[in-house]
């Protein structure tokens, strides 16, 4: 005979918080340039436009026309929930960016 067991829920309720992370506005790391530790401006990360008339656009655009549609099978379901949030760093001194590698969260807050 097996023994039954019970899951306990989280007090919260669920599991998954939709508070978002709070990232310091300004933060003493060390810089490339300078060669030591000095205070960095935090931002997120953000996405430029893109050409349309780029060589990757106009490739996937001459794979696309004719009969046959699209040449690779078009994502309809996204595995992930989550996007990764890179932050942007530039030191106070030099004023030169760094990226810092991104984290995975839903949502990213910069704070005093």
């Amino acid at each position: 005979m097996r023994k039954e067991t019970t899951r306990h829920k989280s007090p919260q309720g669920s599991a998954r918080s939709e508070n978002p992370v709070k990232i310091p506005k300004e933060m003493n790391t060390f810089c490339q340039s300078c060669k030591k530790h000095t205070p960095h401006s935090v931002s997120l990360y953000k996405k430029g436009k893109e050409r349309a008339s780029s060589w990757g656009a106009r490739r996937q655009a001459g794979r696309k026309r004719g009969y046959g549609g699209q040449k690779f099978p078009e994502l309809i379901r996204t595995a992930k929930t989550t996007k990764k949030a890179t932050l942007k760093l530039k030191c106070k001194e030099c004023n030169k960016e760094s990226m810092r590698k991104g984290i995975r969260l839903r949502k990213a807050e910069i704070v005093q």
